[in-house]
C-alpha cells in the first residue's frame, strides 16, 4: 500500500482537495489527512502504528506544497530509493553536516573538511504562491544527508516502525523539529537519508515560532554527545 499522510488544521471538503491531494491521488497514493491533532508527533505516531505495515510506502508532507515532477518519474524515483534497504528517509532538502546549533541550513560556509570550500547543503525547493511567481531556493546537489527537512519526507513502513515517532518528553513545542528528530534516528541507526531530485513548490517560506526554538534547545541537549555530525 502507498500512503500519503498530510497533517492539516482543516482538511478541505471531500472532492475539493488541496493540489497535493489531487496530484498524489492521481499518482496512485492513498491520501490520509491528519486533522486537528494535538501535535504532529501524535498525528504521525498514531496513524503509522495502527495502519502502516513494514512493506508499505509512506509519504509525510505539508498540505501547502505542489509537486511539479511528472507522476511516473516521481514514482520511479521513490521506488528506486525506497527499495534500497540501505536507505532510511528520502526528501527534497537537507544537509550532510548538522552543526552544534542543530540548524540544518546554517553554518554551511564554516564547514571545510578538506582544503577547499564545500557546501554541505542538498536539494532545491521553489517558493511562491503559484508557478507563475515561484523562485528557486537552491541548496546544493542531491545526495546523502544527515537530516532532511519535513516539507516532504518518504520512507518504507519498516523504517518508520523502527524509530520513535512520539513526542519526546523534553520537547515543549507540538509542531516543530519532528523532521530533524526522525531523520537523525535513521542516520545514527546506520541508514542513508537521501535528498532526491523531484521538483516541489512550497507556498510558505516557513516561520520559526517559540516551539521551534524550545525544541531545538531540547534536541541539542538530547544529542549533545553526537553533534556536530558530518558525512564526508
Amino acid at each position: 500500500m502507498r500512503y500519503a499522510l498530510i497533517p492539516t488544521k482543516k482538511a478541505p471538503p471531500l472532492g475539493d482537495g488541496y493540489e497535493i491531494e489531487k496530484y498524489l491521488t492521481a499518482a496512485g497514493w492513498n491520501v490520509i489527512y491528519l486533522e486537528n491533532k494535538k501535535s504532529i508527533f501524535d498525528a504521525y505516531n498514531e496513524i503509522i502504528k495502527t495502519t502502516v505495515k513494514p512493506e508499505d510506502y509512506v509519504i509525510m508532507c505539508h498540505d501547502d506544497i505542489s509537486i511539479l515532477t511528472d507522476k511516473k518519474v516521481f514514482n520511479d524515483l521513490l521506488n528506486t530509493y525506497l527499495d534500497d534497504e540501505e536507505v532510511g528517509f528520502v526528501g527534497v532538502a537537507g544537509t550532510q553536516f548538522l552543526p552544534v546549533n542543530a540548524v540544518w541550513w546554517n553554518d554551511a560556509s564554516k564547514y571545510n573538511p578538506n582544503s577547499g570550500p564545500m557546501n554541505p547543503l542538498k536539494g532545491m525547493v521553489y517558493h511562491g504562491n503559484s508557478i507563475y511567481e515561484m523562485t528557486p531556493s537552491f541548496y546544493g546537489h542531491h545526495g546523502q544527508c544527515v537530516v532532511l527537512d519535513g516539507l516532504f519526507l518518504a520512507a518504507k513502513g519498516e523504517t518508520l516502525l523502527n524509530i520513535y515517532l512520539g513526542k519526546p518528553e523534553v520537547f515543549e513545542g507540538d509542531w516543530d523539529f519532528y523532521d530533524i528528530y526522525y531523520t537523525i534516528q535513521t542516520h545514527l541507526g546506520g541508514k542513508k537519508n537521501m535528498c532526491m531530485p523531484i521538483t516541489v513548490l512550497h507556498k510558505s517560506i516557513g516561520q520559526m515560532k517559540e516551539g521551534w526554538y524550545k525544541n531545538r534547545e531540547a534536541f541539542i541537549k538530547m544529542y549533545r554527545g553526537a553533534l556536530p555530525i558530518v558525512i564526508k
